[in-house]
């Protein structure tokens, strides 16, 4: 029997807005150039349905009853979902929308909006989940490979990031270089690191100061 192969789900632009035909008109227009969209009545229509693996963009009302859209960004931001967001607003709504970039809004657009202007900041915004969902992978994968490493190999990985030589591992380890050398090669195995830049530049990736793609 042939397995199956899981493939990811295709990007989906989340259309949040109370409005409905304001909802279906971006909704067209986006599905004119080839993007799978849904939308939504209301922002906790939206969170109760949404999962994080989802790869995709939310445009996303200002003023909305029950929970605006600066609330549901809140709140995403509060449950660690980074989708990236684009703010709708009207003129009255720019102050909102100001706020809500300082709180991580990829943009906003203000009504009317131009369409070829709408479709490039939606196109924007995915090329930006991609990206990111695409380092998310690496630091897990590079997560997977560090606690492969034993408590022993990951001390000695540590010193040797933090720019300790060989022969200063050994002694302060006490043990002999000679052993310092099989951890390391064992390190750099289990790591899938060329070398030692390339750890190091891993290592950094664990902690979010590197980028994780470069192994």
């Amino acid at each position: 029997m042939t397995p199956t192969i899981e493939t990811a789900p295709d990007p989906t632009v989340f259309i949040v807005d109370d409005e409905e035909a304001v909802a279906d008109s971006i909704s067209m227009l986006l599905r004119s150039v080839g993007l799978a969209t849904r939308v939504f009545p209301d922002a906790l229509t939206f969170l109760n349905d949404y999962r994080p693996e989802q790869p995709g963009c939310l445009l996303l009302d200002v003023r909305m009853p029950r929970m605006s859209g600066l609330e549901l960004q809140q709140e995403l931001n509060r449950r660690h979902m980074t989708l990236p967001v684009i703010f709708i607003t009207g003129h009255g709504g720019v102050p909102m929308a100001v706020e809500a970039m300082r709180a991580g809004a990829l943009d906003f657009l203000q009504k009317p909006f131009n369409d070829d202007e709408l479709i490039r900041r939606v196109q924007k915004a995915l090329e930006q989940d991609a990206r990111e969902r695409e380092l998310l992978h690496a630091r897990e994968e590079l997560r997977r490979r560090w606690e492969e490493l034993t408590p022993r190999e990951r001390e000695i990985a540590q010193r040797l990031v933090d720019g300790q030589a060989n022969k200063v591992v050994a002694l302060e380890l006490d043990i002999s270089e000679r052993t310092v050398e099989l951890h390391r090669a064992r390190i750099m195995q289990k790591m899938g690191a060329r070398g030692l830049a390339q750890l190091v530049q891993m290592v950094l990736g664990l902690t979010g100061r590197g980028d994780p793609r470069h192994t």
